[in-house]
């Protein structure tokens, strides 16, 4: 039961994920699928792929080996390289090893070079991994793979298809980890194999090489169809298989909390999925937990987790003690209990937030027919006000902004205890600064008026 960090959307620091790791294992994970990209400690030649806030080799290395665990206790690590590599071929460096030369969604599956950086990546994540089982390779979405000028000549040879571009690429970067890591099993997103024929799939050499996650985050998963997926894989020659489901992320490119009900019913759908599916085929699921879309598009709800293994009250009032809030809202945004886990602070300022601070804003700025009919942009613009009106809502607004600030101001202080600065400060823009700024102006337009 793996807990899935997506560490490109925002990385906590690591001193929080010593806090995080032992309640996520009482909270029964067995396993962590870490999704580095540029968070990783990259050195040498890559170097350049480093991010400024990226973990210290000596912080990873102390985090993956868990030493200094208050608690000790063991979990199994599964790095994840999230081919394709958006967050390589965003580089100058690298740029010349993409497969269409305008977008940095793929890479170019033709070029030796291409070959050697996938290489050299997968020896630097190893060599801070030891005993590892399984290596997580990626391979989901690879949109633009077979547009490059290179694949169009590979595809107009006799009986060659988009499909087996594909699975060669698929193969090439497992074979570059089965060749160097012969004890360590590749692991693939699902997505790209799911339309290609059982007969392509058993001819390609895939299936003996690497075991499939299928992932699916909606609420009102297709059991049947799933379980038929299965047996056509188990056809196709892979020995086992993976689930991937979601306890955040994955419903809304700029959502900024969880609704757990959707999260569970999910969960529920796949665990029907492996009590109808054959009992040696599953090898373990994967929670996914979003931070992004992709490399390119804005955070939406940041770390917080539950990890439901069935669910009944007795289930739902130990996790309830484990997070230490007294009601558990699963069909609502809104949570009335405030938490003892970590960064839970986060989760109740977050929560007034996103449903109190832009309607508030709107209400005042927009709803008020003082300010609607007396203070326009018309009058904001030429200072103008009537004396009177102004005593009928300047107070609200400085109230409202003084509010305000002092909420923002104690999410930003519990936030940078948790997060880089740079994380912080683009969910304040993305989140905050908009309202915030209108309120402002508003007040310093009365000001001058």
């Amino acid at each position: 039961r793996l807990v899935h960090l997506d560490l490109k959307g925002a990385p906590p620091r690591a001193a929080y994920l010593a806090e995080v790791l032992p309640l996520l294992r009482a909270l029964g994970a067995t396993g962590l699928l870490l999704e580095y990209e540029d968070t990783f400690p990259y050195a040498g030649p890559l170097r350049p792929l480093r991010a400024p806030h990226a973990y210290r080799t000596t912080v990873s290395r102390a985090l993956v080996t868990q030493e200094n665990a208050a608690v000790p206790f063991i979990l199994w690590w599964f790095p994840n390289l999230s081919f394709p590599l958006q967050f390589v071929l965003k580089h100058k460096e690298f740029a010349h090893l993409r497969e269409v030369k305008v977008f940095p969604n793929a890479l170019n599956p033709h070029k030796e070079e291409s070959r050697a950086l996938v290489k050299a990546m997968i020896d630097q994540v190893m060599a801070l991994h030891e005993d590892l089982k399984w290596f997580h390779i990626g391979c989901d979405e690879v949109y633009y793979l077979g547009e490059g000028e290179e694949s169009k000549q590979w595809l107009q040879q006799q009986d060659n298809t988009p499909e087996k571009l594909c699975l060669s690429h698929i193969k090439a970067v497992a074979s570059c980890v089965a060749s160097s890591y012969p004890t360590v099993t590749p692991i693939v997103w699902d997505d790209m194999l799911r339309g290609i024929s059982e007969e392509t799939l058993a001819e390609s050499g895939v299936p003996q090489l690497v075991q499939p996650m299928i992932w699916d985050y909606t609420a009102d998963l297709d059991v049947e169809g799933k379980v038929h997926l299965i047996e056509k894989y188990r056809r196709c020659g892979f020995s086992k298989v993976w689930f991937a489901s979601a306890f955040k992320g994955a419903t809304g490119v700029n959502q900024s909390l969880t609704l757990i009900g959707h999260h569970l019913k999910n969960h529920l759908q796949w665990l029907k999925v492996a009590s109808n599916s054959p009992a040696d085929v599953l090898e373990g699921i994967a929670l996914t937990g979003w931070q992004r879309y992709d490399h390119f598009s804005v955070p939406f709800t940041y770390f917080h987790c539950l990890l439901p293994g069935g669910y009944s009250e007795k289930i739902k009032e130990n996790v309830e003690k484990l997070l230490g809030m007294s009601n558990l809202e699963t069909e609502t945004f809104m949570s009335t209990s405030l938490g003892t886990f970590p960064g839970s602070n986060i989760l109740t300022l977050v929560t007034q937030v996103s449903f109190y601070l832009k309607s508030s804003v709107d209400e005042l700025l927009e709803r008020n027919r003082y300010v609607t009919g007396w203070f326009s942009p018309y009058h904001r613009k030429r200072k103008i006000i009537h004396p009177i009106i102004m005593h009928h809502f300047q107070p609200d607004a400085v109230s409202l902004l003084s509010k305000w600030n002092a909420v923002v101001q104690d999410l930003q202080a519990a936030m940078e205890k948790v997060f880089h600065k740079c994380t912080v400060e683009e969910w304040m823009e993305e989140n905050v600064h908009p309202s915030l700024q209108r309120l402002q102006q508003v007040v310093d337009d009365l000001d001058k008026a």
